[in-house]
């Protein structure tokens, strides 16, 4: 990708890779100060020329799979939708998400990610787009699931792609940064998306929701285009590092998992290994705590300050922003701090309580607003400043040749979940009239996968025996 100024992105992104020019250079005895120096002024070029594009890519996927939250409110009516029908639509986006995981991520190692990241990105917002074509259940039901098909190994893949550029030791915060992009995207496309609900109703006849699917897709075609152009598949192919950079980038890798070997830490060498490791199906299951939280948040916060009194669609929009920006905040403020002492288990641990319960805590509160809101953004923080941590935690334990398939296990995991969450609370809320069955089920998701992970693991040595 072509080069990008400093001064164009957020604060929090400008902070997050400064900071990591201040990260512990590698042992003098391995390389000099003036090596050490170059090599991280190379992973400073690395940030700025891969995360944004990364970041971008990411928010305009979340926004297309996410978008059915706001349109739900014009939809269901105009197409005669059940809760549970829309729950079971909202699902079959992560049935198909986790059917072609592990085949597109091991694509991604042949092909390379440049090809991977454009087909995809067109190929969903073709999809998306076609949302707006749709005049019955069956056509949203399958529609949905073609969209998850086609968005399958973005963000596996991206998590691949980061392994071959950053180093362990540097990737919490990478991973963070990147994982910025579902609160990014909850925070500018819920206002987004009430604007467009309320004010392009019956343009040229066309209802807010359609209007709604048409006008968030087309960022992915460039995205797509421009994933073609400027992206290089790793480091020896990046015209705009130095030889001298690529050849320290590339002994740092090395080096670094030439040192996990000597040590003695176990990691599964290959695809057969890794399906035998149960550390992954520990990771799974706060996987699918995560992808099925995050997931319930973007399909259903709309409705529930909806419950709680708030009527207006505009207002509902960016009332619904509020929670991803104080996550945005916690979110990097976690990855940081878990890059500083490094340390994985109990970051993902308690973020996870805390989203746990408040998911339990919102029930209670479910006919008041300001409660409604605050429980909201305390869930959004939980469930967001996980991501950094934890998702940097699959490569930890798997080899190089291994970490296509093992972190496509883990994803998979949670969208097996994913796919059956937003139907359990769409059958509730079809039954009782009311989301807090669903709220429930969250909750102790959560709170069940906390545990696992805490028991699971043990020790932060457990993760690497």
């Amino acid at each position: 990708m072509g080069h990008i100024q400093h001064t164009n992105c957020p604060n929090f992104v400008r902070n997050s890779i400064v900071s990591e020019q201040k990260k512990e250079p590698l042992s003098t005895n391995q390389i000099s100060d003036t090596d050490a120096r170059v090599l991280d002024a190379a992973y400073n070029k690395i940030s700025w020329h891969i995360i944004p594009l990364l970041i971008l890519g990411y928010i305009v996927a979340h926004l297309d799979r996410s978008n059915i939250g706001f349109a739900r409110i014009q939809m269901l009516g105009d197409l005669g939708l059940s809760e549970v029908i829309y729950g079971l639509g909202a699902g079959l986006f992560y049935l198909g998400y986790s059917m072609f995981e592990i085949p597109s991520n091991l694509l991604l190692k042949k092909i390379g990610a440049r090809l991977t990241f454009a087909r995809i990105m067109i190929i969903w917002a073709i999809i998306s787009a076609s949302f707006a074509l749709v005049t019955s259940a069956i056509g949203f039901t399958v529609l949905r699931f073609l969209l998850g098909c086609a968005e399958a190994g973005f963000f596996p893949g991206v998590l691949l792609y980061i392994t071959f550029w950053i180093p362990a030791r540097r990737r919490a915060r990478f991973t963070a940064l990147f994982m910025s992009a579902l609160v990014i995207s909850g925070l500018i496309g819920a206002p987004i998306s009430g604007l467009i609900l309320g004010n392009l109703d019956g343009f040229i006849g066309l209802r807010g929701w359609q209007w709604l699917f048409i006008i968030e897709a087309i960022p992915s075609v460039i995205l797509g285009i421009i994933v073609m152009i400027w992206m290089s598949d790793e480091p020896s192919q990046a015209s705009w590092l130095t030889e001298k950079e690529k050849t320290l980038v590339r002994g740092d890798l090395e080096k670094e998992n030439n040192a996990t070997i000597a040590s003695g830490e176990k990691r599964s060498q290959s695809l057969g290994e890794t399906f035998k490791d149960y550390r992954l199906y520990v990771l799974g299951m706060m996987a699918a705590a995560l992808v099925s939280g995050i997931g319930g948040l973007a399909f259903w916060l709309p409705a529930i300050l909806r419950q709680a009194g708030v009527e207006n669609v505009t207002t509902l929009g960016f009332l619904a922003g509020l929670p991803y920006l104080i996550a945005l905040v916690a979110q990097q403020w976690v990855a940081h701090h878990s890059d500083k002492v490094g340390e994985r288990r109990w970051h993902v641990a308690i973020c996870a309580i805390i989203c746990g319960t408040s998911w339990l805590l919102l029930p209670f509160f479910s006919d008041q607003p300001l409660w409604s809101l605050l429980f909201l953004t305390s869930a959004c923080v939980g469930a967001f400043g996980a991501t950094g941590p934890f998702w940097s935690m699959p490569a930890d334990i798997l080899s190089r040749s291994a970490s296509a398939g093992g972190i496509a296990i883990v994803s998979s995991i949670g969208a097996m979940f994913a796919f059956l969450s937003p139907i359990i609370v769409g059958w509730g809320a079809d039954k009782t009239g009311s989301l807090a069955l669903g709220q429930i089920y969250y909750g102790c998701l959560f709170l069940v996968a906390a545990m696992v992970l805490i028991v699971g693991t043990r020790s932060q040595k457990a993760l690497k025996k």
